[in-house]
């Protein structure tokens, strides 16, 4: 059994077992994972410094969960654009296919509340419906595999999934959506990076959304990944009492490129049942991203999305910076403020 497999195993999954790690409510705990599971493995559990910080947030049950009925337990309506079991195909060239039903960590703010930990049921035949229908579908030119976490899948049953999707001519891209390298990263192996990158082109979308998440072993299991010639881009989600600050999304953008990491996507949270406490207003996020945008590296400032309820999609969205438009001349603000006027060609 190798390491990343054994912190797994271990993993913390009942309001007992935590106390003794925690000062938790006991009984709290375990009247909210009796509707949403929880799962925490030691690596995770030790970056918490003290109650309710950022980390104890993203983690540690909360009986605001059990209240919330604010948002849908399916909010973007995949289930909706599943043409066949565990496939949403949404945008006209490109499919998610969800490969595995586990997480090294039950994310409280998960877009599946409704499904990780409970009923989502990856099997041999979900998995080959979807290959048949990405098969029979030509337009299809990009794979998401998703989960769940598809990378704590052992490196055999992973690569037998990413073949039979690279053996489908029509299929340009792969990529990977995961949130291990934050939350286990010592599954990022050797062995694993030396299979993923016989893949190539192939994509791997992280998930960190806090500085505090990129430790030293976090670090390590991203430069395994681009040393594999691998390219790779973080969605971060806006959490209150988690990121909602601009000094902490900007030294969590910094941090990432300085490792080779993208900011790509910054999420307003969707608006998932049980979740509705982590949830900011949409305007928090665009004075974000207005005085984030200018103050550091184009390349660090991740594009600020909705992905709208009703499965409409991801729509960018951002502070307006054209104040008005006239036949000679626009006019623009910037960062900073400043009233800028450019000619019309």
């Amino acid at each position: 059994m190798e390491i990343w497999q054994s912190i797994l195993r271990q993993s913390i999954q009942s309001a007992d077992k935590l106390a003794e790690h925690l000062p938790i409510d006991t009984e709290e705990v375990a009247r909210t994972i009796r509707t949403y599971p929880m799962r925490i493995n030691a690596y995770y559990l030790s970056l918490i410094k003290e109650e309710s910080d950022p980390i104890w947030r993203q983690a540690i049950p909360d009986s605001r969960e059990l209240i919330d009925e604010s948002g849908f337990e399916d909010p973007l309506m995949e289930e909706r654009d599943s043409p066949v079991v565990n496939l949403t195909h949404r945008y006209p060239d490109r499919v998610l296919l969800l490969v595995s039903s586990e997480c090294a960590m039950y994310c409280r703010f998960c877009t599946r509340k409704r499904k990780v930990g409970t009923n989502l049921r990856v099997t041999d035949e979900t998995i080959r419906q979807g290959l048949e229908y990405i098969q029979g579908h030509r337009e299809i030119r990009d794979v998401i595999l998703s989960g769940g976490d598809p990378l704590l899948l052992s490196d055999d049953r992973l690569e037998e999934i990413i073949g039979r999707v690279r053996a489908i001519k029509h299929v340009e891209i792969i990529r990977i959506g995961s949130r291990v390298p934050c939350t286990l990263p010592q599954r990022i192996t050797p062995a694993l990076t030396r299979m993923l990158k016989k893949y190539h082109p192939l994509y791997v979308n992280v998930h960190f959304n806090h500085p505090r998440e990129l430790t030293e072993e976090a670090k390590a299991a991203l430069n395994r990944l681009a040393d594999a010639g691998i390219p790779l881009g973080n969605q971060s989600v806006l959490l209150r009492g988690v990121n909602d600050r601009v000094d902490i999304l900007r030294e969590l953008f910094c941090k990432l490129l300085a490792v080779r990491v993208k900011p790509y996507y910054l999420y307003l949270a969707d608006a998932v049942r049980g979740a509705g406490h982590f949830r900011t207003s949409l305007s928090c996020g665009t004075q974000i991203m207005r005085e984030i945008q200018g103050a550091i590296s184009g390349m660090a400032v991740p594009t600020f999305v909705v992905d709208t309820p009703g499965g409409g999609g991801k729509v960018p969205v951002g502070p307006n910076h054209v104040l008005s438009k006239g036949e000679e001349e626009f006019v623009l603000t910037n960062y900073r403020g400043q009233i800028l006027k450019c000619p019309e060609p």
